[in-house]
């Protein structure tokens, strides 16, 4: 009984953190650029005399889905949509972060920037110098016309990285980070889709079947702990004789 129970207990508390992750993958549905977060967990016993038959389900850092979302047409020119595999490296504190939401903007500064956040360049933040026009090639290459000039001049590279979903990590800020903590080296085949911005990769019909699904398995799990406490009280009538 008290194996069954357990087990019952840490399953379903299990089926509850899946539903989190399920949940808050459909309330990003919408986000441009969001990945969707893929749980995992394993299984540990529990240490302890007494205790060799009980075991846990411990949560670990999520993982991320780097599957391709739908492009969505923006024709913006700061726009941006990484084409196949590939990520957009951002300055993040002290530490670098990589996302596939390629909104950049121009703040009061001039640097190139991404929900406030610097895009990095091969030589650190990009700053512009005062400039009448701005291109970025597909190649992440930054080029500027200055004011009175004909003449597109190059003056930076965004940073385009690559790295395999199993390096990587979200932050607290949703951003993708890699698991040692170590920069990612540049990818110079990663290439950009100009005025495309890139949707979510949650498919919405898969989520609300896995939601359900995961539901009916928590009502069983729940009635298995209810059959684990109506036998460990038969076993104790049994043995108080009563």
């Amino acid at each position: 009984m008290d194996r069954l129970g357990y087990t019952a207990m840490t399953a379903a508390s299990r089926t509850m953190m899946s539903l989190q992750v399920r949940s808050n993958n459909l309330a990003n549905v919408n986000t441009p650029g969001f990945r969707a977060d893929l749980e995992r967990a394993q299984a540990v016993a529990v240490e302890g005399h007494g205790y060799d038959s009980r075991h846990m389900a411990v949560v670990q850092n999520n993982g991320v889905s780097l599957a391709a979302g739908p492009l969505m047409s923006t024709g913006r020119e700061l726009d941006f949509a990484v084409k196949g595999t590939g990520l957009i490296v951002l300055q993040d504190g002290e530490r670098e972060a990589y996302t596939r939401q390629g909104s950049m903007q121009i703040d009061a500064e001039g640097r190139l920037t991404l929900n406030g956040r610097a895009v990095m360049g091969e030589g650190g933040p990009i700053q512009l110098p005062e400039h009448g026009r701005v291109e970025i090639g597909n190649d992440g290459t930054v080029s500027i016309m200055a004011p009175g000039d004909y003449l597109m001049a190059q003056v930076d590279r965004i940073r385009l990285v690559d790295v395999p979903a199993a390096d990587l990590m979200k932050n607290e800020a949703g951003l993708l980070v890699t698991r040692n903590g170590e920069p990612a080296a540049p990818n110079e085949d990663v290439r950009l889709a100009s005025g495309f911005l890139e949707s979510s990769n949650v498919s919405a019909i898969d989520e609300l079947a896995s939601t359900m699904s995961l539901n009916r398995l928590f009502e069983t799990q729940v009635k298995m702990m209810k059959a684990a406490e109506d036998l460990s009280d038969a076993g104790n009538r049994m043995i108080r004789g009563s």
